[in-house]
Order: C-alpha cells, then structure tokens, then sequence
C-alpha cells in the first residue's frame, strides 16, 4: 500500500511541477504577464531548492526530481513573466 502510495504522490508531484506551464501557455497566448503574480512564484523557488537540497540529503529520488522540474518550471514561468513585462513597458520618449 504504501508503495502504491508513492508512486501516486511522486506522479501528482511531477503534474504539479507542470503546472506553472499552463501560466506560461496563457502569457504567450496574451504576450501580457499582467495578471501573474512573479513575486509568489520567487517565494516558491527557495522552496523547491529546498526540497531539492532535503531530497538528496536523504537520498529521495521521489522529492528530489519533482521538485528539480518544479524548479526548472517556475524559473522559465518567471523568465518569461519578466521578458513580457519589460517589452509590454511603457517606453519614454524624450
């Protein structure tokens, strides 16, 4: 049973990890990150390097690669967040 368990977890854990591309798709699709939050996903970063850093500490192949791609995600989420908001900026014309 609890091998059925974490096999279950570490799956959701990697659709998780996932997740944020859902964010990216509909950045690109607007070419707007107005309304994402870059500030939350920066909260989450240090959170999954943790996981990451606890993970192998303990030798858990099942924390450590959701939360490599969950890292890996949230990074390119931010990255492009970031690379929206600076060409969608308001240019000065002096």
């Amino acid at each position: 049973m609890v091998t059925i368990f974490a096999i279950a977890a570490a799956s959701w854990a990697l659709l998780m990890a996932l997740a944020p591309l859902l964010q990216t798709r509909r950045m690109l699709q607007r070419q707007s990150s107005a309304d994402v939050s870059v500030a939350y996903l920066l909260i989450l970063l240090p959170g999954f390097a943790l996981w990451v850093a606890y993970g192998v500490a303990s030798g858990n192949v099942a924390l450590v690669i959701p939360n490599v791609v969950a890292f890996i995600v949230a990074l390119s989420t931010v990255m492009c967040a970031l690379r929206l908001r600076q060409r969608n900026a308001p240019r000065d014309s002096q």
